[in-house]
């Protein structure tokens, strides 16, 4: 089964909005994909928002286990497409925060 993406885009500004919307809109759809590895494409954001993607992101892998789950920072396009692309072909990896060069 490929890679399925899940578009977490468009989220607030704040921390704890942004946080609150992506519980609200974002985790309904990734227990939706139970049985599949994930990435969770978010935009850049300010070191703000570190703690809470960070958490959200290992908590939602450990729930998926054994599937994978991740996250892929940064606008759509090549960088992102790649990155996807190499966690298809990366069965170890889970629980991370990959930041495209383009994210910034």
């Amino acid at each position: 089964m490929a890679l399925v993406r899940i578009v977490a885009r468009d989220l607030p500004d704040t921390p704890l909005d942004a946080a609150a919307a992506f519980h609200s809109r974002i985790v309904p759809q990734v227990r939706r994909q139970s049985g599949a590895d994930i990435a969770v494409l978010l935009d850049h954001a300010d070191h703000a928002h570190d703690s809470w993607r960070k958490a959200a992101i290992e908590e939602l892998a450990r729930e998926a286990a054994p599937c994978r789950l991740n996250a892929v920072i940064g606008p759509d396009g090549e960088a992102c497409d790649a990155v996807c692309a190499f966690l298809d072909s990366a069965p170890g990896v889970t629980a991370q925060l990959f930041t495209t060069d383009d994210a910034a």
